[in-house]
């Protein structure tokens, strides 16, 4: 093996063993947290209805609540190493089939929204490089930072109201997602889009992209500041160098200079932090999800906190959080492949 090739796996080996503590950190103040919460999640989750003592008993030890809480926690890492997040208190079903059911619209919000910031973020970003310390850099500056402190329930209602009421770009129809849609789609990929083009039937393709362009631009728009940011500081640095003042020399002109020669170095970096803004859409997408009625895994949360199941809660924000923490050492990965210094 190389000094190369060895150098590479070590760092990735350690990058892994570093996860380890992370993810053991985060499963137990998971499950400590909701643990502490007040109330009690078998009566909340019955939704008002009234049981009996003997109703609610069976029920706590359906959900072993009457056990010792070392012994739920050890049987909570041992049923999460295993892929097993437990099945809910209110409707009984389990956590791994609501994240295969749900996960694919998640993932399908997610790379649309990235879709969105990629093409709004890059133009703005190269506009705001080229034209720097102009009020059109600053004007566009300013657009990423309100963008990204923006809520996203904030976001969201402006885009119903400007896109909806103001514009009539879309109608009322496009702020509700269809039950009707999901029930006629054949499930295969548990991706609705992907479904319902591989059934063949292109009206539901189309209701379901009409259903999918305001949450996307609203989430797209929260992480569009960090592109336009990223793009513009590369860009500004890039149009320094030696090679980019050769090429003016030479008499290139300035917007091949920009487009040609400097924009693409810049995006080298760019490239590195989407595997992040991926990870910041899938923990951004909850609030997303529920303006919209989009249903993905983001909804389902909500619904389950409002129903206090403390048991689905935690095996959603579980496998969230690791699939955020599996994508940061994918990331760490990639930037060691391109960049070595980063190994050592």
């Amino acid at each position: 093996m190389s000094q190369k090739s060895g150098s590479l796996g070590r760092y990735f080996v350690i990058r892994l063993a570093m996860a380890v503590p992370m993810v053991l950190i985060l499963l137990t103040l998971v499950f400590f947290m909701l643990r502490v919460a007040p109330g009690d999640p078998v009566t909340a989750s019955a939704g008002g209805a009234k049981m009996t003592a003997e109703q609610i008993a069976a029920k706590r030890h359906a959900a072993g609540f009457d056990r010792p809480l070392i012994n739920q926690y050890g049987e909570y890492l041992g049923n999460v190493v295993k892929g097993d997040f437990g099945t809910t208190i209110s409707d009984h079903r389990k956590v791994t089939d609501i994240i295969v059911e749900n996960g694919g619209a998640t993932l399908t919000l997610a790379l649309a929204a990235l879709f969105v910031a990629l093409v709004v973020g890059l133009p703005l970003g190269l506009l705001a490089g080229r034209y720097r310390d102009t009020g059109f850099d600053v004007a566009i500056r300013l657009f990423g930072i309100v963008t990204y402190a923006a809520p996203a329930f904030v976001l969201g209602a402006l885009a119903q109201i400007v896109f909806v009421k103001k514009l009539g770009w879309l109608d009322d129809s496009s702020l509700q997602a269809s039950p009707l849609i999901q029930a006629s789609v054949p499930t295969k990929s548990h991706i609705l889009i992907v479904d319902a083009a591989m059934a063949g039937d292109w009206n539901a393709v189309h209701n379901i992209f009409l259903h999918l362009i305001l949450p996307s631009v609203t989430l797209g728009l929260i992480i569009v500041g960090v592109f336009i940011r990223m793009v513009r500081v590369n860009l500004i640095q890039t149009l320094r160098g030696d090679y980019v003042e050769a090429a003016r020399a030479r008499g290139i002109r300035e917007h091949k200079v920009v487009t040609k020669h400097a924009f693409r170095n810049a995006l080298i970096p760019v490239i590195t932090v989407i595997g992040m803004q991926v990870a910041l859409l899938l923990g951004g997408s909850v609030l997303t999800e529920k303006t919209f009625s989009w249903p993905g895994l983001g909804n389902q949360l909500i619904n389950y906190l409002n129903a206090r199941d403390y048991i689905a809660v935690q095996g959603i924000v579980t496998f969230i959080a690791v699939v955020v923490i599996v994508i940061g050492i994918l990331i760490d990965f990639v930037n060691a492949l391109i960049d070595p210094r980063v190994r050592y």
